[in-house]
């Protein structure tokens, strides 16, 4: 009975059957409708994957083996074909790119392999294309960019840097291989600026810099040749070049005062300087007011500032209005302590006065005329010496003479101080001379000059006799108004004294 009832009631469709009677009932269209999903999640999956290439190919491109035929790089160049010297050509660079700290059978073979890559580049057989390029400047980049050790050299904070020991760089002779390598690959009169200015990008740019804080002479003297090459092909890096320099000198000069490529750096800016157009642009007048000039501060200038006056000359010899500024600057920054600064500022002043138009000198006599009226009175023989010999200078002579009535009065007082108190034999003889010359000039302002110096010498004469009768009377009147008082046994002064002078 209880069977049957039990049998009669509905039962439980399973899940299956379920999913089986739905899919009956919507027919195909739930069919589709999954299959769009699948399609679109395969999508998904896709694009990231796309993107996850593109982000890897920033770091490693794809062009390094696209379409490149792999050929054993251990093979000679003269063993393969024509057609294949290229997919060989890049091989080889590949092989370059590993980087072995210590001396191993592999760092051989790659030593080796450089100098094949230099001699078929040299040959002019090897062809850039855009997966040789990218290759070229991965391979550089792997062997060049690196981080240098911290300074603990006491020297490195600026001291004289003539008498060091110089620093070379162990692996010299592998990396003086990769930089003649890309010497020659930026020189090569078939390179196609339009795609290799995408590989040696800003990124490449900054870090090629970077290695200008080298110590080794020889490695900055290799990158000082390659940057003039890209700044003389690469004209859209020309201004992006300009203003990383001059963020190394801001460095240099207002943080650190520690880098070793401030010569090399100049030494291109000096050949950069003679091509600018006039009239020259706002940025390059700035780039001599707030970088060259600022230049002059740091302790260490000695070891760049035959290469910081030439480009402050060249910049006057393009603009001669800029004399002016540029002697103002050097007035700025002139050394109170540092003798042997004070040489190489009163050298360069010699060379810039010889550049200056009349105009330009007329605004900055009478400031700069005083500094060198100290020069003439200086204790360090040769500051004072040097000096001196300013008027041997002919243009300088000349302008002298012409503004005479305003400069004279100025030196004049200097001269006569060195004759009656300088202990130097030569100086006193050069002070001797140089007051004879004047006075052949114009024999009617010395002596104008002169009396005018003895009026002043008797009125501070007289001020010194009243400020020392003044005295007398005080201690005269002191004296006068002390009365002994007895304390306790004691005898002591009074403490009251009106004096009235």
């Amino acid at each position: 009975m209880l069977k049957q009832i039990l049998s009669k009631l509905p039962k439980k469709v399973p899940k299956s059957d379920t999913s089986d009677s739905a899919q009956g009932d919507s027919g195909s269209a739930t069919t589709f409708a999954n299959v769009f999903q699948c399609s679109n999640v395969g999508v998904a999956i896709s694009s990231k994957l796309n993107a996850v290439k593109r982000v890897s190919s920033v770091v490693f491109p794809a062009s390094l083996s696209a379409g490149v035929e792999a050929v054993d790089p251990h093979i000679s160049f003269k063993d393969v074909s024509n057609i294949q010297k290229q997919n060989l050509f890049i091989s080889k660079l590949n092989l370059c790119c590993t980087v072995y700290d210590k001396n191993c059978t592999e760092k051989d073979v790659k030593h080796q392999t450089l100098v094949e890559l230099v001699d078929f580049v040299s040959s002019g057989s090897a062809k850039f294309t855009e997966p040789s390029i990218a290759a070229m400047c991965k391979m550089c980049a792997s062997n060049l960019f690196r981080v240098f050790p911290p300074k603990f050299r006491p020297s490195a904070t600026g001291g004289e840097t003539e008498d060091e020991e110089l620093m070379f760089d162990p692996s010299w002779s592998h990396l003086k291989i990769v930089y003649d390598l890309l010497l020659q690959f930026i020189n090569y009169n078939a390179l196609d600026l339009k795609v290799a200015k995408l590989h040696i990008d800003n990124a490449f740019i900054v870090r090629l810099l970077d290695l200008f804080d080298s110590e080794d002479p020889r490695e900055r003297d290799c990158l000082k040749t390659i940057l003039h090459r890209i700044y003389g092909k690469f004209m859209v890096h020309r201004p992006f070049i300009r203003k990383c320099v001059s963020n190394i000198i801001y460095r240099f000069v207002f943080e650190t005062e520690r880098h070793n490529g401030i010569a090399e750096l100049l030494e291109i800016f000096g050949s950069v300087i003679c091509g600018f157009a006039l009239p020259l642009k706002e940025e390059h007048t700035i780039f001599l007011c707030r970088v060259l000039m600022p230049l002059h501060k740091p302790k260490s200038v000695g070891s760049y500032h035959q290469q910081l006056t030439y480009c402050v000359l060249q910049f006057i010899d393009k603009d001669p209005t800029l004399a002016s500024t540029v002697i103002t600057g050097l007035l700025k920054y002139w050394p109170v302590t540092n003798s042997q600064k004070e040489l190489m500022f009163i050298s360069e002043l010699e060379e810039v006065l010889d550049a200056t138009i009349m105009t330009e000198f007329q605004k900055v006599m009478v400031p700069l005329f005083r500094r060198i009226a100290c020069c003439l009175n200086s204790y360090h023989y040769q500051v004072a010496e040097r000096a001196h010999l300013l008027w041997n200078n002919e243009h300088i002579f000349d302008v002298v003479s012409q503004n005479r009535e305003v400069i004279l009065p100025l030196v004049f007082t200097a001269l006569v101080h060195n004759t009656q108190n300088h202990w130097n034999r030569a100086v006193l003889n050069q002070t001797e001379n140089m007051r004879k010359m004047l006075s052949q000039m114009d024999e009617e302002l010395v002596l104008a000059c002169q009396l005018k110096l003895e009026e002043e010498d008797s009125r501070s004469s007289a001020a010194a006799e009243q400020r020392r009768v003044t005295w007398e009377r005080l201690e005269a009147a002191a004296t006068a108004n002390i009365q002994p008082i007895a304390v306790a046994g004691d005898v002591v002064a009074s403490p009251a004294c009106s004096v009235a002078c």
